[in-house]
């Protein structure tokens, strides 16, 4: 694959302080720059990877997509010349202003500013988070995911997949069409929800601990108000997770847990099973989506679907517990 992460966002606010107070105080990213008319965060050894200007709409201005070196930039543009679609070299102010060596911006069919860069800056210390918290799992998976509505869900999947070269992880039909794509371990860095207006529905940071979440979980109950979706765990990449309020006005997803693939292996499949396993009970949605997602959450349980818990090599013990009746009646 041409492209190897989600390398990093641009936002819009009209709230700057309100941002400073959301990354530090919730999220625990650190702030590495500050000034009237722009934020900057870390959340880990790139120089940044979250910026916020100054903007009434909110939502996100750029998605920085990164590739692995000069190779991969100019295999990208091939395909983007292949495809009539208009890119532009990005100057050298805009690349020392987004810590990247080199890159191209162009549209996507639904009107979305995508950086493509190689060459990252990291940084010279150690990334320090504004809370106690672990840390964020980034690295060759990137930043996290992001999600976005588009008017037309195929003509997207097109592009995402033939210029841009994503891999289609799973797709849901009903009660909605959304499609997951990955272009790295992580189970989809990219979702394509079709809807009437091309806007930003969430992006996802994941953490190494599910304390971390927890901890994040009790901040956030301070303001309910801010808690958009309730601690609950998802049916395809397995996250446990709830989702705020940004100050951009699209939600941040705060989980911990995500499936990890096989890019060389994996088989795209249709999701049958509701978004959710459990939880996440979505204050956004109206009454009857609400009532829609809480039958298939309890159709999902009725049914006995349960998943496996996906977690790094330091994030468990093996408490020795045996039960003979437990193995004899998972023995398949």
């Amino acid at each position: 694959m041409a492209l190897s992460s989600f390398g990093y966002v641009g936002c819009r606010s009209s709230d700057l302080p309100g941002w400073k107070e959301y990354g530090t105080e919730l999220l625990g990213l650190q702030m590495v720059d500050s000034t009237r008319d722009t934020l900057a965060f870390r959340m880990d050894d790139r120089k940044q990877r979250i910026l916020i200007e100054p903007g009434s709409g909110g939502g996100v201005s750029f998605f920085g997509w990164e590739a692995e070196d000069l190779g991969a930039l100019d295999a990208i543009c091939n395909r983007l010349e292949k495809a009539g679609t208009e890119f532009f070299k990005m100057p050298r102010a805009l690349c020392a202003q987004r810590a990247v060596t080199d890159g191209v911006y162009f549209l996507d069919p639904a009107g979305n500013r995508l950086e493509v860069f190689y060459g990252a800056e990291v940084a010279d210390d150690d990334f320090v988070p504004s809370r106690a918290i672990s840390g964020f799992v980034t690295g060759p998976l990137g930043l996290g995911h992001i999600a976005i509505y588009v008017d037309n869900l195929d003509t997207a999947h097109k592009f995402y997949t033939d210029v841009l070269g994503f891999g289609l992880s799973d797709y849901v039909t009903a009660p909605f069409r959304a499609n997951f794509y990955h272009i790295n371990p992580r189970h989809h860095s990219l979702a394509l929800i079709e809807g009437a207006n091309s806007d930003v529905h969430h992006m996802m940071m994941e953490l190494y601990q599910l304390d971390d979440v927890g901890q994040g979980y009790d901040i956030a109950l301070e303001d309910p108000e801010k808690i958009a979706t309730t601690l609950g765990r998802h049916s395809n990449d397995f996250m446990t997770s709830f989702y705020t309020r940004t100050p951009s006005k699209f939600l941040m997803e705060y989980g911990w847990g995500g499936k990890l693939i096989d890019v060389n292996t994996w088989e795209p499949f249709e999701l049958k099973v509701g978004p959710s396993l459990w939880g996440h009970e979505r204050s956004w949605l109206d009454d009857e989506g609400r009532a829609k997602a809480k039958e298939l959450r309890m159709a999902a349980a009725a049914d006995g679907v349960q998943e496996p818990v996906y977690v790094a090599d330091h994030n468990f013990i093996d408490n020795g517990i045996n039960c003979a009746w437990w193995q004899q009646a998972h023995q398949k």
